[in-house]
């Protein structure tokens, strides 16, 4: 069977690419192999899906390129996807840092694109794993379960490694590298970080307790004012989350890792608040517990482990300012992270410089196209990641 174009993996950028190119009049195929469509839709958000946030700019992404984003987003921006959210009646919500939620179900957003595909006259072919792909004078032959296809153009939206439960494969950096384009070794972003082994015992003892805290993972990046969670395993949180696409993109760049810092009083002027208290008969972890209102066995253990069990006035000015530094920036150097398994997206992927920004089609293989998470972009939580599925499968979808 042939068709103009040929889209492999109906996830989010799928989707709106395969109904862009169709609405243009083109004829589509998208296929999957998976059984089930926009599984990771689905799930996103606690099942409301975080489909895009009010501000999205290149800087809330990290690729070895920062500028490549820029046209796409600035074709088809977040302002562009919610007014296609509004014409089709879903009601939905913002959240904190600009992040919009569906008032209902992520199950909105996956019929949406469906809606789009169907009036693209969209046709589909899942489950239908492929087996192999070639270029021809014409385009593209596909062998897959379902038989022989061929296409003018073919797009890969097959994303990263992230939740392999899910069926998630390599696929799509396979298909790069036999077409001879570079691929930035991937690895699990977004990801809850492991503990060391010598911090092991007390974060388990804290495991489900969470702090307000300012993250940031060297000096040279962005900061996060989020939540940090204390998990059996280690640490997990929106804050660690956000550091660790930063912590992790130190090895792809290959630089010697730094530790994560974090500040535990991110609204206080800590050295001024601890000098209020320079006489107080109260012991740190129960100041702590007042204004900051730490969870009092945090504080315990915390004030414990450093050995700041004294009341305030009888601690040195050496000491009161050791807590100072400490309480400002808590040091901590990850053991590692939790794997692909816990983690929400890939970093690297499929080399930004083997593809045209305004269109993500191939520099050097005509026709053939990569968008969404296969790409060496990675978004920030809060909506980044679905605003660089829709605008990199929207202008995909114009010109495929």
């Amino acid at each position: 069977m042939d068709f103009d174009v040929i889209v492999i993996g109906a996830g989010a950028a799928g989707m709106m690419c395969a109904a862009q190119a169709g609405l243009r009049g083109r004829r589509v195929l998208l296929l999957d192999h998976a059984t089930k469509i926009g599984e990771r839709i689905r799930i996103s958000g606690g099942g409301r899906c975080n489909f895009t946030n009010r501000v999205v700019k290149p800087e809330h992404f990290i690729s070895q390129n920062p500028h490549f984003t820029r046209s796409a987003l600035s074709q088809f921006s977040a302002a562009d996807f919610i007014d296609l959210v509004e014409r089709y009646g879903i009601a939905y919500h913002e959240k904190t840092l600009g992040q919009l939620f569906c008032d209902q179900s992520a199950q909105q957003i996956i019929a949406l694109l469906q809606d789009q595909c169907t009036q693209g006259h969209v046709q589909w072919a899942h489950p239908c794993p492929v087996h192999s792909v070639a270029k021809t004078a014409a385009g593209f032959a596909l062998e897959t379960a379902e038989g022989h296809f061929c296409s003018q153009s073919l797009v890969i939206a097959t994303g990263g490694l992230a939740i392999p439960q899910l069926g998630a494969t390599p696929f799509g950096y396979r298909i790069a590298e036999q077409f001879g384009l570079n691929i930035i070794p991937p690895q699990p972003a977004l990801v809850p970080l492991a503990a060391a082994p010598e911090s092991m015992e007390i974060f388990s003892q804290w495991a489900g307790n969470s702090l307000n805290v300012r993250a940031q993972c060297g000096q040279n990046t962005p900061s996060f004012r989020e939540n940090l969670l204390f998990t059996h395993r280690g640490l997990s949180g929106p804050a660690i989350l956000q550091v660790s696409s930063y912590w992790q993109e130190q090895s792809y760049r290959r630089e010697k890792k730094q530790p994560i810092a974090l500040n535990l009083l991110p609204d206080f002027d800590i050295d001024a608040w601890l000098q209020s208290h320079r006489q107080s008969k109260s012991n740190l972890s129960q100041l702590l517990t007042q204004a900051p209102a730490w969870p009092k066995r945090i504080a315990q253990a915390w004030c414990d482990a450093h050995g700041w069990n004294k009341p305030i006035a009888e601690h040195s000015n050496k000491e009161i300012t050791a807590m100072c530094q400490t309480l400002g920036a808590w040091i901590i150097m990850p053991a590692g992270t939790l794997g692909y398994a816990k983690a929400e997206v890939t970093l690297g992927g499929v080399d930004t410089t083997a593809l045209s920004s305004k269109t993500m089609a191939s520099n050097t293989v005509p026709g053939l196209y990569f968008i969404g998470e296969v790409v060496d972009v990675t978004g920030w939580l809060g909506g980044y990641n679905f605003q660089w599925a829709w605008s990199s499968g929207w202008v995909a979808g114009q010109s495929a």
